[in-house]
């Protein structure tokens, strides 16, 4: 027993060269985006395998800073600029009847326009709010380059074609995938939890009213935020 224990022990992992430690350490200093992970990977693409402590204990010898807090919140936000969803909801009255509404929201700025309500919802109904959304796009020098939008049948290719015609590319939503809309998919639950259902809507007029109150909030809560 005593000789077993006597006997030398291994030596451990082998160190690592200086010039996979160099390596390291440009991939870190040439993109400062760059974290552990995306470091792993492209040494695991170079044929060397290491684990990620391994290579934040080496940055962190060389005083090398860590990645930014803020680049993949400045990598989500940077298309946001070019995009704005569309979509449709419905409401009902007290007698029954259902209306339809049409409105629209930029990802940048959550600011929403409402474009339409109506009783009777038809593709030549959503055209004509597509050349209307259009018209304000060119008056005010609003530049998109993506407009997101379900699969609804109010939709024909007539209403694409009207965004073509500027320049916006449609992008189609998977079936029953809300989340790809998620932006106005969110402010129609908004809509409906914080007015349309605590409310009894008369008619067309009276939701016309309630909409235009509550998007005018809240185009002003989301300028507020913005500049915040």
């Amino acid at each position: 027993m005593a000789r077993k224990w006597r006997q030398p022990k291994p030596p451990g992992r082998p160190p690592f060269s200086d010039e996979i430690t160099a390596l390291i350490v440009r991939l870190a200093r040439e993109d400062s985006t760059w974290g552990v992970v995306r470091i792993q990977g492209e040494l695991r693409r170079l044929g060397h395998r290491l684990a990620a402590s391994t290579i934040r204990r080496i940055l962190r010898a060389r005083r090398v800073p860590p990645p930014r807090a803020d680049a993949w919140r400045v990598f989500l936000r940077a298309p946001a600029d070019g995009l704005v969803a569309i979509d449709f909801f419905h409401v009902g009255t007290i007698s029954l009847k259902r209306f339809y509404a049409a409105f629209v929201i930029e990802h940048r700025t959550r600011r929403v326009h409402l474009f339409g309500v109506t009783d009777h919802p038809t593709g030549a109904w959503a055209t004509q709010l597509a050349r209307n959304l259009a018209s304000d796009l060119v008056d005010t020098g609003q530049r998109f380059t993506h407009l997101i939008r379900d699969r609804d049948a109010k939709s024909t290719a007539a209403f694409d074609g009207v965004f073509t015609s500027i320049g916006i590319h449609t992008v189609l939503t998977a079936p029953r995938a809300p989340r790809m809309n998620a932006f106005a998919e969110r402010w129609i639950g908004s809509l409906r939890r914080e007015r349309t259902d605590r409310l009894l809507i008369i008619n067309g007029r009276h939701l016309r009213h309630v909409l235009d109150a509550y998007v005018k909030r809240h185009n002003v809560t989301a300028a507020t935020k913005a500049t915040a």
